[in-house]
């Protein structure tokens, strides 16, 4: 291995880092961390500074770091019996054990399984499963998709159309899908806005609103044009929204009425991230197609599954004359399904969904904490998926954009790794700071985390001109 100092010059040199300022590294200016090792809920740099992996290396590492050499050991009996065949009309067992599996997880009657690379690929997956089914039943016109705001399905073209962060989408062009993009569901904000001020605080209520929004874009559109709804069980960017009671169901009735299908993206929060195996099934969903990655293997392979209905595939299997068009060549890999297979092993042998379920309202708690901080306007989100929503003032003013670029890029996340630990600021939407720690972790890891976050956040507000004080609404 190269030096230290070396590996840092290479990677700023040679080295793309994805969704990344890369010029703001190199020489004379920041170094690149070089992470080298990990254990337990730990990474560690090539300086050997430790640090908490408060994001599960983006919602991925679901185990953390210390179940290598049983992973090491599976996939080093695959490569010996058979290390690459595809599922290009052709089986091979190792795909064929993780489908059956997977059939016996999910949600009732989503039992066909449709193998990919990773998150993007699930989902633009999923848009073609859709166009295929309604073109093979007289929905030819169906050619558009609904989607929420700020929420991010991915960055090839077409998960790309569906995401709803305009400064993603802006550099390359007009989008391959046409989408229209509804409410996230954002109580903190949405209380701002007359159409969901009086309907926040009420679930019933808020749900209602949410999905005549959607109901009206479907209308307005034309509901013969729709092919799908997609949305996440609980949204990512922008911070963690916690869907009220009655959406899920809702939009199961919508999409009964008007003939869409529904997909449930569940990149992230599939495979205990809520603590179930599906977060659909927490929040109440029926979708007909739901999509999966990272945390199917832990993120010790790269692999993606979309899982769709009996309804959704039932032409597919009626004609045997009509071909799936779509696929990808490594899709089902050995080597990644028999990780993937060891890694649901471990998650039952181990009750690491059951940690999750333990620990929830000890780091809800810890979390909320932080709402006396006069930076913390709101902290949502569930199972070990969370955010900190950070503010102006104690009327919850919204960060302008001069403060996020202090804020989010050029003080927090030095200072949180200062405090030992990598989580995430953002600003895809408001102005947030997302933990989602490993799943095996303790509840003194949980600690360690919040303290750290503690006082970076202290350390924030004072930066921002805003005392260290308690909030004076608690």
């Amino acid at each position: 291995m190269l030096p230290v100092l070396d590996l840092e010059e290479a990677a700023s040199e040679h080295l793309l880092m994805h969704y990344t300022r890369n010029g703001a590294f190199g020489p004379g200016r920041k170094p690149v961390v070089v992470l080298e090792r990990g254990e337990g809920p730990y990474v560690f740099d090539t300086h050997g500074q430790r640090y908490f992996d408060a994001l599960s290396a983006l919602f991925c590492s679901q185990l953390g770091y210390s179940y290598g050499e049983e992973m090491a050991a599976s996939a080093a009996s695959q490569m010996a019996k058979l290390p690459f065949a595809t599922t290009w009309g052709f089986a091979h067992p190792a795909a064929v054990e993780l489908a059956e599996k997977l059939s016996t997880l999910s949600p009732p009657g989503l039992d066909h399984v449709f193998f990919t690379s990773g998150g993007s690929e699930s989902v633009e997956s999923a848009w073609k499963l859709c166009r295929l089914y309604h073109a093979a039943t007289g929905g030819e016109g169906r050619t558009k998709a609904i989607a929420r705001r700020i929420a991010y399905h991915g960055s090839t073209l077409g998960a790309l159309a569906l995401t709803g962060v305009d400064g993603y989408k802006a550099p390359f062009g007009p989008p391959a899908i046409h989408v229209r993009h509804v409410s996230p569901t954002n109580r903190f904000r949405l209380a701002e806005e007359p159409r969901f001020a009086e309907a926040v605080d009420d679930d019933a209520a808020f749900a209602r609103a949410l999905l005549e929004e959607i109901e009206e874009v479907v209308l307005e559109e034309g509901p013969e044009t729709i092919a799908m709804f997609i949305a996440e069980p609980v949204q990512n960017a922008g911070g963690c929204f916690v869907p009220p009671e009655g959406y899920w169901p809702g939009l199961r009735e919508l999409a009964d009425r008007y003939g869409f299908l529904v997909v449930a993206d569940e990149v992230i929060t599939a495979y205990g991230r809520l603590g179930e195996w599906f977060g659909s099934t927490r929040v109440g969903a029926q979708p007909d197609l739901i999509t999966t990655a990272k945390g199917l293997t832990s993120a010790y392979a790269p692999m993606g599954a979309v899982f769709a209905s009996d309804r959704v595939v039932a032409p597919l299997y009626e004609d045997p004359k009509r071909n799936l068009l779509h696929g990808l060549t490594f899709a089902g890999h050995p080597l990644c399904a028999s990780i993937a297979v060891k890694n649901l092993e471990i998650f039952e042998r181990d009750r690491i969904f059951e940690n999750v379920r333990d620990l929830e309202g000890h780091l809800e708690s810890r979390l909320r904490e932080l709402l006396a901080l006069p930076i913390v306007g709101d902290v949502r989100g569930a199972g070990f998926f969370w955010a900190v929503e950070l503010v102006g003032d104690e009327q919850n003013r919204r960060l302008d954009a001069a403060e996020r670029e202090q804020l989010l890029r050029g003080f927090l996340p030095g200072r949180l790794m200062q405090a030992g630990m990598i989580a995430r600021p953002d600003d895809r939407g408001d102005a947030v700071v997302q933990v989602a720690p490993p799943l095996i972790s303790s509840a003194a890891q949980l600690d360690e985390m919040v303290a750290g976050l503690e006082a970076s956040l202290l350390e924030a507000a004072e930066l921002m001109d805003l005392g260290t004080s308690a909030r004076s609404a608690n």
